[in-house]
């Protein structure tokens, strides 16, 4: 198992080298093509990488798929294990997506330069990567020991996505928050970005830069939408491997993701309302798990992906739509 944890982050290594060092060597603003282009890899990748959960639980590489899941009781198998991962690499993607959203206020609000933003990003997601892998780890092993968390899981689930259908629409500058208050009470900030560094020296004195303000606060925004996002995914799954390696996927999307929809924000209306049905469906499964399992058997795990997949494309259509009649009303 060991191997197999070692052999995927040193994966995930290499295309974080190859993006920083060798596609994204200098500053400079991607195109929406550069960045729905790179989003496509990456869901190819996934792809690929599905296909080969597929053989190696099939096969019980480096023991995997040795321990019942939790959550349906069941070994497992290769079809099982590849459906729970591609179930939750949506889940997370469809998330990641109201992240993205946020993250583009937050530069707006920063006024970071576009050609800098790529750069937040990159390092928001190293850190992304080392918070969900010890939230996961913590809820692994939580889980494990106490099954009824999943319920608890559940209905925090169920609270989400109601706060996201009753709250009303609320803007507020990165700039007024605590944390960026709390920044400027400990640490010596200055007025100007300073080209791509995140802190520099100033009379003999290290300041930090709004560039590394911005990147707490994407830090932070990641680590909110992680509280909902890694209770959602163990509705699908226990198995940390199947959860991590989803997560990681969704999360390189993230930076491509932005790239590619921050400009288009105002299309997406009704991406909230597909979150908020997305995460109240998850916590109703968590709940009524004892109940749905035997009712769908080893096909549960297809029913969840096409709900998903469904309630994202009816939210996208009506989204559309929406915008459509508000271009050439009637």
């Amino acid at each position: 198992m060991l191997l197999m944890w070692t052999g995927f982050l040193g994966f995930v290594g290499i295309l974080l080298a190859l993006d920083l060092g060798i596609f994204n060597k200098t500053a400079h603003t991607p195109t929406v093509r550069e960045a729905l282009a790179f989003t496509a890899m990456t869901v190819a990748l996934a792809l690929g990488f599905a296909g080969f959960l597929y053989e190696a639980y099939d096969l019980h590489w480096q023991g995997l798929g040795l321990v019942r899941d939790a959550v349906d009781g069941q070994i497992n198998s290769g079809r099982l294990a590849t459906m729970k991962f591609l179930t939750g690499y949506i889940v997370e993607m469809s998330l990641s997506m109201d992240n993205v959203f946020v993250i583009a206020l937050i530069f707006e609000h920063l006024k970071v330069p576009r050609t800098l933003q790529h750069r937040v990003l990159f390092w928001g997601i190293l850190g992304a990567l080392v918070m969900r892998g010890a939230m996961i780890g913590g809820g692994t092993a939580l889980v494990a020991r106490y099954h009824g968390v999943l319920y608890l899981f559940g209905a925090f689930l169920i609270y989400t996505a109601a706060k996201m259908l009753l709250a009303k629409e609320k803007e507020e500058a990165p700039e007024e928050a605590w944390i960026v208050g709390w920044l400027n009470r400990h640490f010596r900030v200055t007025r100007e970005f300073q080209g791509k560094h995140f802190a520099v020296l100033a009379n003999g004195r290290w300041c930090l830069t709004p560039l590394a303000v911005s990147l707490v606060l994407v830090e932070t925004t990641d680590l909110v939408f992680a509280v909902d996002s890694i209770p959602a995914i163990f509705a699908i799954t226990t198995d940390a491997f199947l959860v991590f390696t989803s997560n990681v996927f969704a999360i390189l999307c993230l930076r491509s993701l932005y790239f590619g929809l921050a400009g288009l924000i105002e299309k997406f209306r009704y991406l909230k309302v597909s979150l908020a049905v997305i995460l109240g469906i998850v916590g109703v499964k968590m709940l009524a798990a004892r109940w749905l399992s035997p009712m769908l058997g080893e096909s549960q795990n297809t029913v969840m992906l096409v709900i998903v997949a469904g309630i994202l494309l009816a939210g996208a259509a009506a989204s559309l739509i929406a915008d459509r009649k508000r271009k050439n009303p009637a």
